[in-house]
């Protein structure tokens, strides 16, 4: 696939419209050529704001909405709010001279969410990280950036972190591999802190915090860490990340989804029930 990058805009407000322009052709029997040709443009462009992957204007949203017979007042400033919030950037705009431009994509996605899955291998995943922790790590990966970077890197990353304790926020379910939990990053005290940080956020009704022991040696998801996004609207596929070194792939197509959810479930069903969890934490503080 894939999820184009979103320069400034909203990625899931975007994806969000182009599928309801889409169930809206379909349902007058339209073909994007017919549409394309209304609003002076290409089969191709109708394609691509269908997918959510251009910008829209909203004089070609609003000849659209003509087209298929949106009439309704309140259904048409409905869409026409969308894309003005397709249009705005995202609180993590100001940070965008530190992002490149495939992680902001994911930051768009994760602010959208309902339900956030996750394994992670080789660290504690950043939306559970202490500051202290996510210190170490992003000094790990960017050494000679000046401090001031280091800092609002973590920022932004505990500003991720806010949407989780909010009301409407979403439910996350991570699963760790125990050996991201014995990895001593930034030295005994950091970790501990950080080890007690997720004792007392697994206790959270929004939080579902599982490990990977290490006696099931081989297990589904061998291939490393990925994240699962899905988002409240049903017009929207689920879409998974799969970070690398430099650069991630992200995948919204049933036949690419399928196999990660698959893992995914396997590593819940093979993983440490919540209490379980907790009885490995307090072994490892112990051993600090």
């Amino acid at each position: 696939m894939s999820i184009d990058p979103p320069g400034s805009g909203s990625t899931v407000r975007r994806i969000m419209l182009g599928a309801s322009l889409r169930r809206l052709r379909e349902e007058r029997g339209l073909t994007r050529e017919v549409a394309g040709f209304h609003i002076r443009a290409s089969e191709s462009k109708i394609s691509r704001m269908e997918l959510g992957r251009v910008g829209f204007k909203t004089r070609d949203v609003e000849d659209l909405l003509t087209l298929y017979g949106v009439d309704d007042d309140a259904d048409r400033r409905g869409l026409l709010e969308m894309v003005r919030e397709a249009n705005t950037p995202g609180w993590w705009h100001k940070y965008s001279d530190l992002l490149p431009t495939w992680f902001s994509t994911y930051v768009g996605l994760e602010e959208a969410a309902s339900v956030i899955r996750t394994y992670e291998v080789q660290f504690i995943p950043g939306l559970l990280q202490t500051q202290a922790y996510a210190r170490t790590v992003i000094r790990l990966g960017y050494p000679d950036v000046p401090e001031e970077e280091i800092e609002r890197r973590v920022h932004l990353r505990m500003q991720r972190q806010e949407r989780l304790i909010r009301k409407e926020g979403p439910k996350l379910w991570a699963v760790i591999d125990e050996a991201a939990l014995r990895r001593p990053i930034g030295g005994k005290e950091i970790m501990y802190e950080q080890l007690k940080h997720l004792m007392a956020v697994a206790s959270l009704p929004t939080i579902t915090l599982q490990v990977m022991p290490f006696q099931f040696g081989m297990h589904a998801a061998e291939g490393g860490a990925f994240t699962i996004l899905r988002f409240p609207e049903s017009d929207l596929s689920d879409v998974v990340y799969v970070e690398q070194l430099w650069g991630a792939l992200y995948l919204d197509k049933r036949e690419d989804i399928d196999p990660y959810l698959t893992a995914m479930e396997q590593l819940c069903i093979e993983s440490t029930t919540p209490g379980g969890t907790v009885e490995i934490l307090g072994d490892i503080l112990r051993e600090i």
